[in-house]
């Protein structure tokens, strides 16, 4: 006996400003605390550039996934879109893929969260702590969808005070010289030590993945959409805040590290934001920016079992997966997807420690499946306006600027980047295994028969 409509349905619970800082908690991970160094030495000052550009391309990408979003708001967004407007073969390719791409940076960031909490207790096993992570950022997830959007709200909003506030600082050193013995650093370091493009325009294409990758997280409004209140209202918003205040923070962050110190020294003595707070006598900021990584790390984690959860519900009721994935607990919380997740989330994390070269193939993929999704996302939604009549097309409630030319050039920047991986020896691997990963998700597709379940579908339809 089926269960009761409403009861199989996910819960409208989460708001405006929950999913906005979901998306944002989401995409400024550790990366820009830690791992901005690696992009800083590829492209030197001229990594601003790089942010700037791919921020541009990933706003299309995402008024893209809100055009789609807003008229059709449901969880797992842009694997359903492209189930619908590119078939049921390029919807289950997309939604295993993004569930496997947050599996792995989510083993990744439990991972971290053992490392940071070994500055406080040096002498205890990391697999203790980030074991304890999963544990607890699974926990919260079983939680009613809108504590989870409470509790991820002030995860970010520690992220984007710490990073708010180093701007603001960073820029009283530059003007005032504030910690600086009163006298202004001005932003010549920008181009005093070697120029603006220091290592050339390759250094600039080098990084051009690398900082792709920070935006990894954004796209995340659309899987929200099946539990948000006034789906219309609040996506059109989250999308137009969400891409303007990563972009702030990227470049914001960025000009000011590098405007204070020079770029080919960051890196070596430190995180540039524990140095930035000890200039302006913050002793204890190694303590700070640790604890800061630290729910960074969480909040990144939090998002993705999230996510994660909501595309195999979304797959299961696409007959993708398991009947099982899509059954909901009492708070409409995919709870059998959700443990699953944490299983797989487990396994990776004994991988991780028995080998970190087996951890370093299975990351390409997740390289490899961001691009994937943002590709599935701009030709989804051009075959979404080609499906509509002129009429249609005029009535559309949020539409994408510049279309389509704007859907067009962004999807050729991806394939320029994808291109760029497989010229770089250090990514070529994303380019072997990523492919590798979809042919494997294929062969399992039509050996279980999918393909002749959507074909049965589609003719009951029709009969209908």
């Amino acid at each position: 006996m089926q269960p009761p409509k409403h009861q199989q349905q996910l819960h409208r619970e989460l708001e405006e400003r929950h999913i906005s800082l979901m998306s944002l908690g989401a995409a400024i991970g550790v990366g820009l605390f830690l791992g901005s160094a690696n992009a800083i030495k590829l492209a030197g000052p001229a990594i601003l550039l790089a942010y700037a550009i791919s921020g541009a391309v990933m706003f299309f990408i995402m008024r893209a996934l809100g055009e789609m979003a807003v008229e059709n708001p449901v969880a797992g967004s842009f694997s359903r879109y492209a189930h619908n407007y590119l078939g049921p073969l390029a919807g289950y390719l997309t939604g295993w893929n993004y569930w496997f791409l947050w599996v792995v940076t989510c083993i990744a960031e439990i991972t971290a969260v053992g490392i940071y909490m070994q500055f406080w207790f040096p002498d205890t096993p990391r697999w203790m702590w980030a074991l304890a992570a999963l544990i607890l950022m699974t926990l919260i997830n079983f939680l009613a969808v809108k504590a989870y959007g409470e509790l991820e709200f002030w995860f970010a909003l520690i992220k984007i005070v710490t990073i708010v506030f180093m701007i603001v600082v960073g820029f009283g050193m530059i003007l005032f010289g504030i910690g600086n013995g009163g006298v202004a650093t001005g932003i010549s370091n920008l181009w005093e030590h070697g120029g603006f493009f220091p290592n050339g325009i390759t250094g600039v294409l080098m990084s051009l993945q690398m900082v792709m990758f920070a935006y990894l997280g954004i796209e995340m409004l659309g899987v929200t959409a099946g539990e948000v209140k006034n789906p219309e209202k609040t996506l059109t918003k989250a999308v137009n805040s969400v891409f303007w205040r990563i972009l702030i923070f990227y470049v914001g962050a960025l000009f000011v590290i590098m405007s204070i110190y020079p770029w080919n020294e960051i890196g070596e003595k430190g995180s540039p934001f524990v140095l930035t707070f000890e200039k302006i006598g913050i002793h204890a900021a190694a303590g700070i920016i640790n604890f800061v990584v630290l729910t960074a790390a969480l909040s990144s984690c939090n998002s993705g079992i999230f996510s994660t959860s909501r595309m195999l519900f979304n797959l299961a009721e696409q007959k993708e997966a398991p009947p099982s994935f899509a059954k909901l607990t009492k708070r409409g919380i995919p709870g059998v997807a959700l443990i699953v997740t944490a299983l797989a989330m487990l396994v990776g994390v004994y991988l991780n420690y028995v080998s970190e070269k087996v951890f370093q193939w299975v990351t390409s993929v997740a390289t490899f499946g961001a691009i994937w999704t943002w590709a599935i996302i701009l030709l989804a939604q051009l075959r979404f306006r080609k499906n509509l009549s002129p009429e249609k097309q005029q009535q559309l409630k949020y539409k994408t600027p510049l279309y389509p030319y704007s859907s067009y050039i962004s999807l050729a920047f991806l394939i320029g980047v994808a291109i760029l991986m497989g010229y770089f020896k250090d990514t070529r691997i994303a380019l072997i295994i990523g492919p590798a990963w979809l042919i494997l998700l294929v062969v399992v597709y039509y050996a279980k028969g999918m393909h002749k379940r959507h074909i049965k579908d589609v003719d009951k339809t029709q009969v209908g």
